[in-house]
């Protein structure tokens, strides 16, 4: 990893549930752009590090070849963090389990899928095979709808239909 003074990093938490930071290099102490670096992160505080696995170097703008990505993506704002979490739920009855996902963002109505599993009588009882299925079945279907609102969201913006590739 190579980086310049002004450019953004952005950190993974070490664990799940642990927050993602971003902040700006003031300091590059390697040779040749490489770390340590010295970062000011977005919460105010400063720290040396020497970036290891998940972490994202984003380049500041240096040439007119950025400049006009830059233009092109419609904003000239500094890159910053987000964390989306999706919290489910399951309910188990009998041979039934059901499972709730919940898309839970910035925006202000979350988004929110189930699934569901049956086991058959003559299968042995192993509540968490119940619980894989539903889980699997309600993320599937929450993809599915947040696919669906990007599109929406994609045809309000440009007034046109939308369709994007599911890859």
């Amino acid at each position: 990893m190579r980086a310049s003074q002004g450019d953004h990093i952005v950190l993974a938490g070490k664990r799940v549930g642990d927050p993602t930071q971003d902040g700006r290099v003031v300091e590059v102490r390697g040779e040749d752009g490489g770390p340590p670096y010295v970062v000011e992160w977005s919460d105010g505080h400063t720290g040396l590090i020497y970036p290891g696995p998940g972490t994202v170097l984003k380049l500041s703008p240096s040439g007119e070849g950025d400049k006009a990505q830059e233009a092109v993506a419609g904003s000239t704002a500094s890159p910053h963090a987000r964390e989306w979490t999706v919290r489910v739920s399951i309910f188990e009855t009998e041979d039934d389990t059901d499972a709730r996902a919940v898309l839970v963002a910035d925006s202000p109505e979350h988004l929110v899928a189930s699934g569901w599993s049956h086991r058959a009588p003559q299968d042995r009882a192993v509540p968490e095979i119940g619980d894989e299925v539903a889980v699997a079945r309600a993320l599937r279907h929450l993809a599915d709808l947040l696919m669906s609102t990007a599109e929406s969201d994609i045809s309000a913006v440009t007034g046109k239909d939308a369709q994007v590739r599911r890859t």
